[in-house]
C-alpha cells in the first residue's frame, strides 16, 4: 500500500565486495540517501565480537552514520534464527541505525552454505528468522530485510514477503529478479508490484535503475514510493543527486565533481588496503563508471595495465589534471 510520505526515499543498496565503508562514504557525500546498508556479516557458528561488526561497518564508531550523516543499517546473513538473533542483540549494544536481513545474495558459495537467496523456498524459516531477530533487538532499532523474488521462479515471492512481514520486519526491499536471473536484464518490476499490493509495510523497489528515466519507470511499474539504488549508483555516482533535483541533463562540470570523488576514494583505499590490493579497487569502480561516462572509460583504459599503487597514483594525477582543466 502507498504511504502518505511526501518525499520518496532513496536507499543505497548493500553490494558485497563493492560498496564497503569507503564507497559508502564517497557516494553518500555525493548524493542524498535516506540510509544505506552495510556489506553482509556472515553468521554461521558463533556469537561474533564487536570488532567483527565494526570491521564491516566502521560507521558504528560514528553513531552508525557516514561522514555525510547517512544512517548505516547493519546487514546479517545466515540461516540459524537463534544465532542470528543473538548476534543482532549483541550488535544492538553499539546502537546501529538498523538491522537488515539478507535473503538476496545469489552467490553460489553463500547459497551452498544456506545463506542469502538459498532460503527463498522456505517461507517458514524466513518467518522464524525475522521473529527471533525482531524479539532480540530493542524496539527503537528498525529491523528490515532484502529479498529476491525466488530461486528459479517467483511462485513463493508473496509467501516469503508475508512471512517476513508477519515475523515483524518493518520494511522490505525487493530485488526484482530471481536467484537464477542473476543480474541479467530485464528486471521483473511487475512482480514487485504484486508484493507491494499485498503487504502493509513499506516495500522498496530495487533492480535495474541506472538513470533518472529508470527511476521514474520503476516507481510507475511497482507503485513503490521508495527505491533502492545498487550498481546504478556506482556507475553514476551523481544519480541520487540527479533524482533529487529531477534533472535529466548532465551539468557541464560533472566530471570535475567526479574527479574529486575518484581522488578521495583512491586516497582512502590506499589507507585501508595493501598496496597490492588497491589497484583492483579503483579499476573495479571505474569499470562500472564506464557505463555512464566516456571520461571514466578513458581513465580506465589508462589504468588497466598498471599494477602498482605508485603507477596508478601518477597516472591518475596526470589524467585528472588534463581532463579537469
Amino acid at each position: 500500500m502507498h504511504s502518505n510520505r511526501i518525499q520518496p526515499r532513496l536507499i543505497l543498496a548493500p553490494m558485497e565486495g563493492l560498496a564497503d565503508d569507503i564507497l559508502r562514504d564517497v557516494l553518500t557525500r555525493a548524493g542524498s540517501y535516506d540510509w544505506c546498508v552495510s556489506e553482509f556479516i556472515r553468521v554461521s557458528a558463533t556469537l561474533l565480537p564487536h570488532s567483527a561488526f565494526t570491521r564491516i561497518s566502521p560507521e558504528l564508531k560514528n553513531a552508525s552514520r557516514t561522514r555525510a550523516g547517512t544512517p548505516v543499517r547493519i546487514q546479517f546473513l545466515g540461516s540459524d534464527p537463534k544465532l542470528l538473533a543473538a548476534n543482532a542483540g549483541h550488535v544492538s549494544r553499539l546502537n546501529p541505525a538498523g538491522i537488515d536481513l539478507n535473503f538476496g545474495c545469489p552467490t553460489p558459495l553463500i547459497n551452498r552454505r544456506r545463506g542469502g537467496s538459498a532460503l527463498l523456498d522456505e517461507p517458514e524459516l524466513l518467518h522464524r528468522i525475522a521473529a527471533e531477530v525482531r524479539a532480540a533487538v530493542p524496539a527503537e532499532i528498525p529491523v528490515t530485510a532484502k529479498m529476491r523474488l525466488g530461486i528459479s521462479d517467483t511462485s513463493k515471492a508473496i509467501d516469503c514477503a508475508l512471512a517476513l512481514e508477519q515475523g515483524g520486519i518493518q520494511e522490505l526491499a525487493v530485488h526484482a529478479r530471481t536467484r537464477e536471473d542473476g543480474y541479467r536484464p530485464p528486471a521483473r518490476w511487475q512482480a514487485v508490484a504484486s508484493i507491494r499490493e499485498t503487504l502493509r509495510i513499506p516495500v522498496i523497489a530495487n533492480g535495474e535503475v541506472w538513470t533518472l528515466a529508470d527511476y521514474h519507470a520503476i516507481r510507475e511499474a511497482t507503485g513503490c514510493d521508495d527505491v533502492m539504488l545498487g550498481r546504478g549508483a556506482v556507475a553514476d555516482p551523481l544519480l541520487a543527486r540527479r533524482i533529487r533535483a529531477g534533472a535529466a541533463e548532465n551539468p557541464a562540470d560533472e566530471w570535475s565533481i567526479l574527479a574529486g570523488m575518484i581522488d578521495d576514494f583512491w586516497s582512502q583505499v590506499q589507507n585501508k588496503v595493501l598496496p597490492s590490493q588497491s589497484p583492483g579497487r579503483i579499476k573495479q569502480w571505474l569499470g562500472l563508471m564506464c557505463r555512464s561516462y566516456p571520461q571514466a572509460d578513458k581513465l580506465y583504459t589508462a589504468l588497466r595495465a598498471l599494477r602498482t599503487a605508485k603507477d596508478i597514483s601518477l597516472a591518475l594525477q596526470h589524467h585528472l589534471a588534463i581532463e579537469c582543466n
